[in-house]
């Protein structure tokens, strides 16, 4: 006989979350709610958002709902708010009753509480560099999240900080594979310029790099659309097919 299944442990099912997610977004939107279920309790419903700071920016890159995006961009509009504080300060901040709340203004609670929730607790993130997080959780009960809800929160943010940290960091690499690729794609395109210019008029490298900065500037054009209409027209499927040098024109 078999012995019975083991309920899979929250590292575990992060790391399903992981493999079975298509993207970082899909990943950190899973998450969001996989976050919502486990702090929710008693059969209540909770909303989950997670925000990022990167390059002095804040975004919501994980949701439970659109309700949970719509309040945590409420902070974002003020430039204020729990999420902001957890993140920046890197410490919990814990909101008993929106009601009574006044650490941020009015704006922020009255806006908040015009969603039909009393209560908010935030905890960021261990994310070890220059992006930081926070997990934020809201609760239609004021008092909702006690000290033994907070303590739970802890821990949970805890057991996920290194996912969350692997997979912002994928994707910090993902979009700097992307700008780089872009980089290189634009440099490629003008070197194969440069190298046509400088066979049709017989010129240095220097100077083919000059007519087309000089075509560039002339026409108000990016270099490198500049660089693409001449090897698409070598190609004969663009207009233009010859950049000469101005005095080389007056010449003929």
């Amino acid at each position: 006989m078999l012995p019975p299944e083991q309920p899979l442990s929250t590292v575990e099912q992060i790391q399903n979350l992981i493999l079975e997610s298509a993207d970082f977004e899909d990943f950190v939107n899973e998450l969001a709610r996989f976050s919502a279920h486990q702090m929710a309790g008693d059969g209540d419903d909770a909303l989950c958002g997670i925000t990022l700071l990167r390059d002095r920016k804040a975004a919501t890159i994980g949701w439970s709902s659109e309700s949970a995006r719509e309040v945590d961009e409420i902070q974002y509009s003020l430039s204020q708010g729990p999420c902001l504080t957890a993140a920046e300060d890197e410490r919990e901040v814990h909101v008993p009753d929106l009601f009574e709340e006044d650490r941020w203004g009015p704006d922020y609670a009255n806006a908040v509480a015009s969603h039909g929730l009393r209560s908010v607790l935030s905890l960021p993130f261990n994310l070890q560099g220059e992006a930081r997080a926070a997990l934020n959780l809201y609760s239609d009960v004021p008092n909702k999240f006690d000290e033994r809800a907070s303590a739970k929160a802890r821990g949970y943010t805890r057991e996920i900080s290194q996912a969350l940290r692997l997979a912002v960091r994928f994707s910090l690499h993902t979009d700097s594979a992307a700008n780089l690729r872009a980089t290189l794609e634009s440099r490629t395109i003008i070197d194969i310029a440069v190298g046509i210019v400088m066979a049709q008029n017989r010129c240095s490298q220097d100077a083919a790099v000059r007519i087309l900065t000089d075509a560039s500037s002339n026409s108000n054009t990016k270099l490198r659309d500049v660089a693409k209409s001449l090897v698409e027209s070598v190609g004969g499927t663009g207009t233009r097919t010859h950049y000469e040098e101005p005095d080389k024109k007056q010449a003929g």
